[in-house]
C-alpha cells in the first residue's frame, strides 16, 4: 500500500542514487496540528486507495497486463507523493534530496526528501525485481502520522493472495497447456483484483474523512501491505494495523524521522517472519 506515493524522479529520469541506510528502520512523521492537515492526510490516503481500485479494475482486465496494472497504479499515486513533498519540502524536492546525498547539506529537511525519494525509487522498480517485497506502514495517531518505507527479502507473506503473470513466464508450452494457463492466470489475476478491491475500503475506513467522522473516530487507524514477486507470480497482502497509543510521549510541531517503532516490529514478526527486513 503505501502505496505507493511516488513523483515524477521515477525511473524515466534516471534513478536516485541514495543511500537505503535512510531507510532501515526508521519512519517519517508528520504532525497533524489542525483540520487542514488532516484533510491532506485524508486526501493522499485517498488517492492511495484511488490507485490501489484502479490497478484492480486492470488486473480483472484480461488484455491489460500485470506490468501495466502495476505502472498505472503507480502513475496514479504520484499525485499523494507529490502533494506530501511539496508541502514539506517545497518544489525542488529532488535537488534538495539529491544535495543531501552528496553531503551538501546535512539538515532534517534534507534528511526527509532523501529518504522518500530512495524509497519511491526503490518502490518504482520493484514489480521488475523477483524475491524482493515491498512492505510501507502508514500509522495514524492524534496529534500526528508516520509512514514507514521498508523492502524485505522474498516475494509474499503467509497471508498475501497470490496472481500468475503470463508475460513473466519463460515456459515453453504447448499449445494445448498455454491455454489452460492463460486461463488460470486470468482467473488468479480476477481474483486478486477483488481482494485489492476490499483493500482499498479497508484503507478507506482506517483514514476516514475528518469533515464526516468525529475525532474519537479517527484519531487512530493503520495498515500494512507488501507486494513482491518471484518469477511470474505477483503476490499482495494489506492487513489493517493497531497503533501503539504509547509510541509518541510529545507532539511535534514539524516533520522528522523518527525509529521504526513497536508496531513496524510487531508486523515484521507478524507478516514478515519468513523474510529479512533489507531496508
Amino acid at each position: 500500500m503505501l502505496y505507493d506515493e511516488w513523483g515524477p524522479m521515477s525511473g524515466r529520469q534516471g534513478r536516485f542514487n541514495g543511500d537505503t541506510r535512510l531507510l532501515h528502520q526508521r519512519a517519517v512523521r508528520i504532525p497533524l496540528p489542525d483540520r487542514e492537515a488532516e484533510r491532506l492526510f485524508h486526501e493522499n490516503m485517498t488517492t492511495i486507495a484511488d490507485a490501489l481500485e484502479r490497478k484492480a479494475e486492470l488486473l480483472a482486465d484480461p488484455d491489460v497486463t500485470v506490468l501495466d496494472a502495476y505502472e498505472a497504479q503507480f502513475d496514479h499515486a504520484t499525485q499523494s507523493f507529490e502533494r506530501r513533498l511539496r508541502r514539506i519540502v517545497g518544489d525542488d524536492y529532488e535537488a534538495v534530496a539529491r544535495a543531501y546525498h552528496r553531503g551538501e547539506r546535512d539538515d532534517r529537511i534534507g534528511a526527509i526528501a532523501a529518504y522518500y525519494l530512495e524509497g519511491a525509487w526503490r518502490a518504482q522498480q520493484q514489480a521488475t525485481i523477483t524475491d524482493m517485497l515491498y512492505a510501507p506502514l502508514v500509522l495514524r495517531y492524534p496529534d500526528s502520522f508516520t509512514l514507514n518505507i521498508r523492502f524485505a527479502s522474498g516475494h509474499k507473506t503467509a497471508e498475501a493472495v497470490r496472481y500468475e503473470s503470463p508475460e513473466h513466464s519463460t515456459e515453453e508450452l504447448d499449445e494445448e497447456y498455454a491455454e489452460t494457463y492463460y486461463d488460470e492466470s486470468c482467473y488468479s489475476q480476477r481474483r486478486a483484483a477483488a481482494y485489492l478491491e476490499q483493500g482499498a475500503e479497508i484503507i478507506r475506513e482506517e483514514f476516514p474523512d475528518p469533515d464526516e467522522t468525529s475525532f474519537e473516530e479517527r484519531r487512530y487507524g493503520g495498515v500494512i501491505s507488501a507486494s513482491g514477486r518471484r518469477g511470474s507470480v505477483f503476490s499482495a497482502m494489506i492487513e489493517r494495523v493497531e497503533p501503539d497509543p504509547d509510541r509518541f510521549e510529545e507532539p511535534i510541531d514539524e516533520p522528522t524521522l523518527v525509529e521504526a517503532g513497536p508496531e513496524a516490529r510487531r508486523t515484521e514478526r507478524n507478516y514478515l517472519r519468513d523474510s529479512e527486513v533489507v531496508h
